[in-house]
């Protein structure tokens, strides 16, 4: 092996190796784990499940601060992001019935960052929060103000977690469920009430994200047409 082919590899390892990196790869094991024991253990499961999470501020911070910002790293965050609450809404569309609602949230979430990822593509633009053009200003405003955006982010992960920790069996009705603690005065109905706010303008930001993303395809097929010979 050539000097040349062993300074890539050397260059290639360092990039796997990055600290924002590693720390993406803890995300996956967390979540791993976490799942392994959903059924078993519950409370262990929603420490570890909420810990990856909180360790996806992480991985930004260190990638920033040692200015360690890659590619790589950057899908295998998008990637872990979109994985770990899937697998939680499928664990719930087993606890609760009707089902229907978590996998049609699961495609909710997978189809509009999945067009909101291509649409950036298609635009020329760098980065998939780059909406200042869009007309919605909910939409401006998830993407444009950290707090709200986390505020959202963080509602739908608890409410998920507090459905599988409040369930006592694996048929149980979702509204029934709801209604009930909601009605119940305690800390927990009022975290309840909070995430379900932050829950629901986060479906709503989807719902938006999808329907911009799919106008942008959309565009970008009738201006490919009209400059045809």
């Amino acid at each position: 092996m050539g000097k040349k082919e062993e300074r890539a590899r050397a260059e290639k390892l360092s990039v796997y190796l990055y600290i924002p990196n590693i720390v993406g790869y803890m995300r996956v094991v967390l979540n791993c784990v976490a799942f392994a024991v959903c059924f078993s253990n519950k409370t262990l499961f929603s420490l570890l499940y909420f810990f990856s999470f909180c360790c996806d501020a992480v991985d930004g911070w260190c990638a920033r601060r040692f200015n360690q910002v890659s590619t790589f790293g950057a899908v295998l965050d998008m990637v872990t992001d979109r994985v770990s609450p899937a697998c939680l809404l499928v664990i719930l569309s087993q606890v609760y019935r009707p089902s229907l609602v978590f996998l049609s949230l699961l495609a909710l979430d997978i189809a509009s960052h999945w067009l909101q990822m291509y649409s950036t593509f298609l635009a020329g633009k760098s980065s998939h929060k780059d909406v200042k053009d869009s007309t919605s200003w909910l939409f401006r405003l998830y993407y444009g103000n950290r707090i709200f955006m986390c505020y959202c982010c963080v509602s739908c992960e608890v409410l998920y977690i507090i459905l599988l920790l409040i369930a006592k069996n694996q048929t149980e009705n979702l509204l029934n469920v709801v209604v009930s603690t909601l009605t119940q005065i305690s800390p927990l109905s009022f975290l309840l009430a909070l995430t379900l706010c932050g829950w629901s303008m986060k479906q709503t930001i989807n719902i938006i994200q999808m329907k911009t993303a799919a106008d942008v395809c959309v565009l970008y097929d009738i201006e490919k047409q009209q400059h045809k010979p």
